[in-house]
């Protein structure tokens, strides 16, 4: 678990993914939160089910590096969203991070701060050098809040933008 000043980032064990798929709220009850509308995407319903959860299951790997991390805010009491990376560090260091933030969450600027704690966490990991992700064209949000943690655009395919931060 890692803080920040507004929120608790929180990496789920398997059993706490399937709470956290089956959406009924066993999740929020269990870290003794209030209810919220997630709306999991079916992109990040089919990660779940063919990549995360295995991986996670998998007690040979890193599951750091294959949950979801969970977003907290600790004045509403709430999940915000979630954080997490596409697997461990390749061999050049680089990983990459997916994020996402609930309908009403969204604006307050709690993604920003994830994803900056994040980062600062990815730092001091010994095998991390750099940090990839990726962004639709249209979706501003999501590209400012890279922008705003210091990521670097470096290149673009079909709908897609790509960009890196260099840790070390």
């Amino acid at each position: 678990m890692i803080e920040t000043p507004r929120l608790i980032l929180k990496p789920l064990t398997h059993n706490q993914l399937l709470k956290y798929i089956k959406d009924d709220h066993s999740l929020e009850k269990e870290f003794h939160l209030l209810p919220t509308k997630k709306n999991i995407a079916p992109e990040l319903q089919e990660a779940l089910q063919q990549t995360i959860l295995p991986n996670v299951f998998d007690k040979d790997k890193d599951y750091l590096y294959h949950t979801l991390w969970t977003i907290i805010s600790k004045y509403d009491n709430r999940m915000v969203g979630d954080i997490c990376f596409v697997g461990e560090p390749d061999p050049n260091g680089e990983i990459e991070i997916g994020y996402g933030t609930y309908e009403e969450f969204r604006g307050k600027g709690f993604m920003t701060e994830a994803v900056g704690r994040i980062l600062q966490w990815a730092k001091e990991q010994p095998k991390v050098r750099s940090v990839f992700a990726a962004t639709t064209k249209d979706n501003l949000a999501s590209y400012s809040i890279l922008e705003k943690n210091g990521f670097i655009h470096i290149g673009e395919v079909d709908d897609m933008l790509s960009w890196k931060i260099e840790l070390k």
